[in-house]
């Protein structure tokens, strides 16, 4: 997976020109214009089927069937297809501008060619060369863990009034990922499956470095504050056996007063001083911070 990694960027590095700047923009806006044709057009859906991806399509020459397929919409209503466009949008640019225009370019081209071969190995298996392909969904939606692993973090208003960090949103993302997999898989939908496990593979190679320094990062901070916790643990059940025999449970570092003698102030354990020491809500942010050469 490195090897691959590597390989891509070693090919946009050395052609930087490569690549449609503002990729997402045309896509969001084909993705519009396609809804509204649809909406407003005496064939309806059969708009969707004339510029859906299928081998049958192909074999009669009809080529454009390689690229219209990502402005068919897939969601359902307005409002919907404007939240996910404005969604898609707004990764895709910030994407693009992280990794540059050439890499981008590749992982969403990488992403319409595996699905489109997905969808025509499933059309040969099954003998029925009219499998349709509508949409780039699952590509879409695999962004999400794309911005989630770069910027976990950032927080979004979720319907443009819950605020949600990134990284909860790529949770849901998810969650929807296996709920379609083992749905299709339990209706015996091998065409639908792929979709989203083809998504998940190219999301994988273009960021396996990211991914596996995002886990390790995790891990690390997940270790820092379970070690945290225990050692405020471990301090507060020191505390409760001085407080047996001097009377109080916490008593600032710096000053030296305790909960007993001052009720009025609020005690809090520093994260940064050796030994997790206790300080009044005078000197928590003040005091010069303990290390372990000090007694």
């Amino acid at each position: 997976m490195n090897k691959l990694n590597r390989a891509i960027d070693r090919f946009c590095i050395l052609h930087p020109n490569f690549g449609i700047p503002n990729l997402m923009l045309y896509v969001v806006i084909g993705n519009v214009a396609v809804y509204l044709l649809a909406s407003f057009s005496s064939a309806g859906m059969g708009v969707y089927s004339l510029l859906a991806f299928h081998l049958s399509g192909l074999m009669h020459g009809q080529i454009w069937r390689l690229v219209s397929f990502i402005f068919v919409p897939n969601v359902g209503g307005t409002f919907a297809l404007l939240i996910s466009c404005y969604f898609y949008y707004w990764i895709g640019s910030v994407l693009e501008r992280q990794w540059g225009t050439a890499k981008f370019t590749v992982y969403y081209v990488s992403g319409m060619l595996l699905t489109m071969l997905g969808t025509a190995i499933v059309s040969l298996a099954y003998g029925n060369l009219s499998i349709p392909l509508y949409g780039t969904y699952y590509i879409n939606l695999a962004m999400f863990f794309a911005f989630a692993v770069l910027y976990p973090e950032t927080r979004v208003l979720l319907f443009f009034i819950i605020p949600v960090r990134m990284k909860i949103l790529a949770i849901i993302d998810a969650c929807l990922f296996a709920f379609d997999i083992f749905s299709y898989l339990a209706a015996g939908n091998i065409a639908g499956a792929i979709l989203p496990v083809i998504a998940l593979m190219n999301f994988a190679i273009f960021f396996w470095p990211e991914l596996c320094s995002f886990l390790k990062r995790e891990q690390r901070q997940s270790k820092q504050a379970a070690h945290f916790h225990n050692t405020v643990r471990a301090q507060q059940r020191q505390e409760q056996t001085a407080q047996q025999t001097q009377g109080f449970h916490r008593k600032c570092c710096v000053c030296g007063r305790t909960d007993v003698s001052n009720p009025e102030l609020e005690f809090r354990y520093c994260s940064k001083c050796a030994g997790y020491r206790c300080f009044c809500s005078e000197h928590l942010f003040s005091h010069v911070h303990f290390t372990d050469e000090q007694p």
